[in-house]
C-alpha cells in the first residue's frame, strides 16, 4: 500500500513538472504567463475525475474545487492551497525529472557539471536509503510548488478511497505566487472556508506562521551622457550612481549574510551603461518597524544623490507585496496546534520556523483567510539544485490527512 501510494504520487509530480509554468513579474495580465492555464486545466480535470464538487476554473486562473463532508457533523470548512507557477529565476522549460534510489550519502551529479553535494546541502544526511527527486541540472525541479498540488490531490484520493472522516474541504490551486500576486483576484467569500494552509513550505513537518514583511524597491538612474574624452565636471555615469546606492546599503544585510528572523536587501537585477541604469531589490523584515526603517533608507538615499547629481537623477519606486501574517494568526493558534499534533500522529517531527519569505497565505490571511503554511519535503527552491524525497511527499500528505482528521474529531 505504502509504495503504491508513493509510485502514484511520483507520476502525478511528474505530470506536473512536465508543464513549463513560470510566471513573469513583468506581465500585466492575470495569469501573468498563458502557459500557467495549461498545468490548470490538467487539473481542473483530474478534481473532477476525483468526484469533487463545484469544480472551476476562474477568469484569473484559479483552479478551485469543493470536497463535501462524508460526516453529518457540523464541521469547519478547510481549505487547502498550493500554487501552480514556478519561479522565473531558472529555466522551468523541458524539466527531465530524476529520481535517485536508494540514495547513499555521496555527492549526486545531476548531469551538465551540476553536483548535488552534502557539503552545500547538509539536510541531505537525514536521507539516506531514500528516494532524491531533481531535475538534470539545467533547469529548476518545480517542486515549488508542484510537490503542495501533488500532496493535497494525494490526500484527496487516500481520504476518498480510505473513507477517512472529514468536514467539507475547499481546495484552490492558485497563479503567480512567485511574483506576489498570487493571492490579487483571490475571493475569499466565494471559497466560503473559515481557515486553510497552504502547502508551500520546505521540510515536512514545518509549520510556519510568520513571514517577512515584503515590498519591492526599483530604482530608476538617468545619467548625463557626452563623450569621455570631453567630459570632465560634466558625465553624470548612470552605471557608477547606480554602483553608489548599493555600496549606501550595509554589506552585510543580504540573504547571504542573514537568517532567522533577520531582514536584508536583495539586489535581484541591475542592467545600466552612461545614460541609463536600473536597480532592482527585495525588501524582507519580520519586524514592521526595521521594515519601515529599510523602506526610509532607501529614500534617503534618493534624496541625497539627488542633491549630490541633480534632482531628477534617481527615482525610487516602492511596491508594497505582503505583510507578516503573525497578526492574524496569533488569534488563530488551534491552527497551529493541531498542525503539531498531526506532525505527531504522522510521526513526523513538527519544526515551527519563520518563512523566510512569503506565500499566497500571507495575503490571504490578512484578507479574511487565516492560512498558515506547510512543508511539503522540498529544498533549495528557484534553481538546479532544487530537490525533494519522495517519502518527505508521502509524509507530507500524512500531515494534512491528520489536520483534517482533527477537525472531524473536535467537534
Amino acid at each position: 500500500m505504502i509504495e503504491l501510494s508513493k509510485d502514484k504520487i511520483i507520476e502525478r509530480f511528474r505530470s506536473y513538472v512536465a508543464l513549463d509554468t513560470a510566471s513573469d513579474d513583468k506581465s500585466e495580465t492575470s495569469p501573468s504567463t498563458a502557459k500557467q492555464l495549461k498545468l490548470a486545466k490538467l487539473l481542473k480535470s483530474e478534481l473532477s475525475g476525483l468526484g469533487l464538487d463545484d469544480v472551476a476554473l476562474t477568469e484569473y486562473g484559479y483552479v478551485l474545487a469543493a470536497l463535501p463532508a462524508n460526516t453529518n457533523e457540523k464541521l469547519p470548512v478547510i481549505g487547502l492551497l498550493a500554487h501552480m507557477d514556478t519561479s522565473n529565476e531558472a529555466s522551468g522549460a523541458n524539466i527531465k525529472m530524476q529520481v535517485h534510489s536508494a540514495y547513499d550519502g555521496s555527492e549526486l551529479d545531476l548531469g551538465k557539471g551540476v553536483k548535488l553535494s552534502p557539503k552545500d546541502f547538509p539536510e541531505l544526511k537525514n536521507y539516506l536509503g531514500q528516494e532524491i527527486i531533481t531535475s538534470d541540472g539545467t533547469t529548476l525541479l518545480g517542486a515549488d510548488d508542484k510537490a503542495g498540488i501533488a500532496e493535497i490531490m494525494t490526500m484527496i484520493e487516500r481520504i476518498n478511497e480510505e473513507n477517512i472522516p472529514h468536514g467539507p474541504i475547499r481546495v484552490a490551486f492558485t497563479p503567480d505566487e512567485e511574483i506576489g500576486t498570487g493571492a490579487s483576484h483571490f475571493n475569499v467569500p466565494e471559497f466560503d472556508a473559515d481557515f486553510g494552509y497552504t502547502l508551500d513550505g520546505d521540510t515536512e513537518g514545518e509549520i510556519q506562521y510568520e513571514n517577512f514583511n515584503a515590498c519591492k524597491a526599483d530604482f530608476e538612474i538617468t545619467g548625463f551622457s557626452v563623450h569621455p574624452g570631453s567630459s570632465k565636471d560634466t558625465m553624470i555615469n548612470a552605471s557608477l550612481v547606480a554602483c553608489e546606492i548599493n555600496n549606501m546599503l550595509p554589506g552585510c544585510e543580504t540573504p547571504r549574510g542573514t537568517e532567522g528572523y533577520e531582514g536584508f536587501y536583495h539586489l535581484v537585477s541591475m542592467s545600466g551603461d552612461v545614460g541609463k541604469a536600473e536597480l532592482h531589490y527585495f525588501l524582507r523584515d519580520h519586524d514592521a518597524n526595521m521594515f519601515e526603517s529599510r523602506q526610509k533608507t532607501l529614500r534617503l538615499i534618493e534624496k541625497d544623490l539627488n542633491e549630490k547629481w541633480g534632482e531628477g537623477t534617481v527615482k525610487l519606486t516602492i511596491t508594497q507585496q505582503y505583510k507578516n501574517m503573525s497578526t492574524i494568526i496569533k488569534d488563530c493558534m488551534h491552527l497551529i496546534e493541531n498542525a503539531k499534533t498531526a506532525c505527531e500522529n504522522a510521526n513526523v517531527p513538527a519544526q515551527i520556523l519563520p518563512i523566510r519569505g512569503g506565500t499566497d497565505g500571507c495575503q490571504l490571511s490578512f484578507k479574511g483567510l487565516p492560512c498558515p503554511n506547510l512543508g511539503t519535503g522540498g529544498h533549495a527552491y528557484h534553481g538546479p539544485y532544487e530537490h525533494i524525497t519522495v517519502e518527505g511527499m508521502d509524509l507530507a500528505t500524512d500531515v494534512v490527512i491528520e489536520i483534517v482528521k482533527l477537525y472531524a474529531e473536535q467537534n
